[in-house]
């Protein structure tokens, strides 16, 4: 491959990466922050059904966000495989389990959060007040389903921090960044779980480190696409 081949690959990853960022912050943080109150099934009942539109919004910005997911982890498998060609694969492969697989069909617990609101059927044969707890209860069921997903994530970015600095793709700072972002994804899954009522303040550490280390290193592939030491250590290792 030519520097030039190289560089637009890096770039393109980059742009997807940056899309994927934006949709997930979109979802997660604005729509579901804003409809979903644990603990509160008439107030999520409430802020659902008055935002259908947004609601079903932050679904299909979610899909989108994991299709390209899919196709990043081609990208970065493809880029960094001459740098360990195993360690790529297994990173690559937590990217693909992690939203494209379990967050993908996590989606379910999402829209059918308002299904059984509307569904003709179910509201005849409970009471709405059962409906609310049971569209409550998907939501919880989501978030779960988006914790779980964060631990494969969590270890993906580890090892794609290992590959960043193995390869000089980048300033080797941003594959420490990586790996910063991946143990705040791992903190917030093992201790929601383990150590629960902790969630604000890890949900917190999760935002903060994600933007240290994701958003960083789409600006930089962006921007700059594989730096040329990068170019000449993969042809040297492709030898």
């Amino acid at each position: 491959m030519t520097m030039k081949s190289i560089a637009k690959e890096a770039r393109l990853t980059g742009v997807m990466y940056l899309a994927v960022i934006v949709c997930a912050g979109f979802s997660q943080g604005y729509v579901r922050a804003n409809l979903y109150l644990p603990g509160d099934a008439v107030t999520t009942a409430t802020n659902i059904l008055e935002n259908e539109g947004l609601f079903r919004l932050g679904l299909v910005a979610d899909l989108m966000a994991f299709i390209l997911d899919a196709v990043i982890s081609v990208m970065f498998y493809k880029l960094l495989k001459p740098f360990g060609k195993t360690l790529a694969l297994v990173s690559s492969s937590l990217r693909l389990v992690a939203h494209p697989a379990i967050g993908a069909l996590n989606l379910l617990n999402h829209y059918m959060a308002y299904q059984v609101l509307g569904s003709a059927d179910l509201v005849t044969a409970f009471d709405f007040s059962q409906l609310q707890t049971l569209s409550l209860w998907f939501m919880d069921a989501h978030r779960y389903g988006y914790l779980i997903a964060g631990g494969f994530f969590g270890v993906h970015c580890a090892l794609l921090g290992v590959l960043l600095i193995r390869s000089e793709m980048t300033p080797r700072f941003f594959g420490w960044f990586m790996m910063v972002a991946a143990g705040g994804y791992l903190m917030e899954t093992f201790g929601d779980f383990l150590y629960p009522g902790n969630e604000q303040w890890l949900a917190w550490v999760v935002g903060l480190s994600a933007a240290l280390g994701e958003v960083e290193l789409a600006l930089f592939l962006i921007i700059k696409g594989a730096r040329k030491s990068f170019v000449e250590n993969q042809k040297h290792q492709e030898v």
